[in-house]
């Protein structure tokens, strides 16, 4: 079943004035369905449990999540105080629901910002409730823009014609509408190049087969889903002119956290001889953390390994070992394109530029 094709960019995230809108991606592809979180703690909830997902489009989403927490305490009638303690309060509730995706504290610190620039100027709740929204809403559109930003850089790396392996889900999906990853394949298409997708189909949750393919499918672009274990094969038959995944942080010196699976493909790839190249918006280079073995790495619920769709796949009793990321060290890592364009070794540098 292929859902009503959506609009592009996608509407991922929406402010809707009383809620924040998700398009709810636990459902996809059985069916096309939007989720509103009316309160703090359904934004979190939404956010834990991958209703949206993608470093970029949960920092959107937690950015609208603090105009959220400014109106429902004026609504509740509480004085400037009372709405900077909630403010602080629901900030330190949504940072809490990822820890390895630094977008998220990034689009935190930057939209809360805009409240205190706000109040120290002596604003009053409204025109505070307004400077929030509007932070949060250039948050998203610039979100946008990046992705076409390195859609555009990125498709130059790849060939008029061939084939593309990626890893979860780095696209229109995961971010403010348009993608990272899959970015550059919509880049290359609009350029007039015919670049098809194999989509690993990233266990445990099958975000590459549910997802990227469904994106994918429903933008006309040729996608071919493999079991994880298959891009080895991919790779050895020479079917692949580049691996490109998205990143949910990257370190000062361009270690790259993604989704658990990525690491393996970049040692394949290198093994091979194909580019590894890895798309993000610059607001996921954390240039306070040097190395990889520094980051965080989100321990998720170890049942997700257990079964899909309600179907246990495991014996009872059985322990599971569930981290949602892994990290590829910079020295796998052929280039890294952001919006600013595409950066090459040593990544000490290349990223540390402006």
């Amino acid at each position: 079943m292929n859902p009503t094709r959506l609009p592009f960019p996608f509407p991922v995230v929406t402010w809707t004035g009383a809620a924040v809108r998700l398009l709810d991606q636990t459902r996809l592809p059985r069916e096309l369905g939007f989720l509103d979180c009316c309160t703090i703690a359904e934004l979190g909830a939404a956010i834990r449990a991958l209703v949206v997902r993608g470093a970029p489009a949960i920092g959107i989403a937690a950015g609208y999540g603090l105009a959220l927490s400014w109106r429902l305490g004026r609504e509740a009638g509480e004085d400037p105080p009372r709405l900077a303690d909630r403010l602080a309060r629901d900030h330190d509730a949504l940072a809490a629901t990822r820890p390895t995706a630094v977008n998220l504290f990034w689009a935190l610190r930057r939209v809360r910002g805009a409240a205190a620039a706000a109040l120290a100027a002596g604003a009053d709740p409204a025109r505070v409730g307004e400077a929030l929204l509007a932070e949060a809403r250039a948050v998203h559109d610039e979100d946008v823009a990046m992705g076409r930003a390195i859609g555009q850089a990125g498709q130059a790396l790849l060939p008029p014609a061939g084939s593309v392996l990626t890893h979860c889900n780095a696209g229109a999906l995961a971010t403010g509408g348009y993608g990272t990853a899959l970015g550059i394949v919509y880049a290359a298409w609009q350029a007039g190049k015919r670049i098809a997708v194999f989509a690993d189909e990233t266990r445990p949750l099958l975000q590459g087969a549910r997802l990227t393919a469904w994106e994918l499918q429903n933008q006309g672009v040729p996608v071919t889903v493999l079991a994880d274990s298959a891009a080895a094969t991919l790779l050895r038959q020479g079917r692949v002119d580049a691996v490109v995944t998205g990143a949910d942080r990257i370190t000062a010196g361009g270690d790259v956290a993604n989704k658990v699976g990525t690491y393996p493909l970049a040692v394949l790839a290198r093994r091979h001889g194909v580019p590894f190249y890895v798309a993000a918006p610059s607001s996921t280079v954390d240039l306070e953390t040097a190395r990889g073995e520094d980051i965080m790495i989100e321990a998720r619920d170890p049942e997700e390994v257990h079964g899909f769709g309600g179907l246990r796949t495991t014996p009872q009793g059985v322990a599971a070992f569930n981290p949602a990321f892994d990290v590829t060290p910079a020295e796998l890592v052929t280039a890294i394109v952001t919006e600013r364009g595409v950066l090459r070794p040593p990544y000490g540098q290349s990223l540390a530029i402006p």
